[in-house]
């Protein structure tokens, strides 16, 4: 059996910065076609890393790579730490691969964005996705859903 991590945003979980979700009918639906073939684990890494629901939005500075909020705290430790713990739920379970949320400083995988707040996206991955893809945990996007 397949054993996959997936951001629990995606699943529907309020653990988004604002409260919300980003709810994906595409996700939902393979994982229901998948019932009995693989098991999704559920993680949020900001809210792992010991960041509230809600909570001011934050980026990655290209700059120097820290995670800053839109209050201007500096973020870093608590994103790190909760890529920590995703990675640790992602071997815990044997998982070998992630379908994570787009553009997220934790689990955007295809581009994040720049720190300006500015909604320009550049090349770049999230804090989660990064260190779960360092560590041979192959990670796709919800985009990449029909892909599978």
């Amino acid at each position: 059996m397949d054993h996959i991590l997936v951001s629990a945003c995606l699943c529907g979980k309020n653990c988004k910065w604002d409260g919300g979700n980003n709810k994906n009918e595409k996700l939902l639906a393979y994982m229901e076609a998948m019932k009995g073939k693989a098991e999704f684990h559920e993680v949020c890494p900001e809210q792992m890393g010991g960041l509230s629901t809600p909570r001011p939005a934050s980026e990655i500075r290209i700059e120097d790579g820290r995670v800053v909020n839109t209050e201007g705290n500096d973020v870093t430790a608590e994103f790190e730490h909760g890529a920590a713990c995703a990675l640790q739920t992602a071997k815990e379970f044997g998982c070998t691969w992630a379908i994570l949320k787009e553009r997220s400083p934790s689990c955007g995988c295809h581009g994040v964005y720049d720190g300006t707040f500015s909604k320009t996206l550049v090349d770049g991955m999230g804090k989660a996705a990064k260190l779960l893809a360092e560590n041979g945990i192959r990670v796709i996007g919800e985009s990449e859903i029909e892909l599978i």
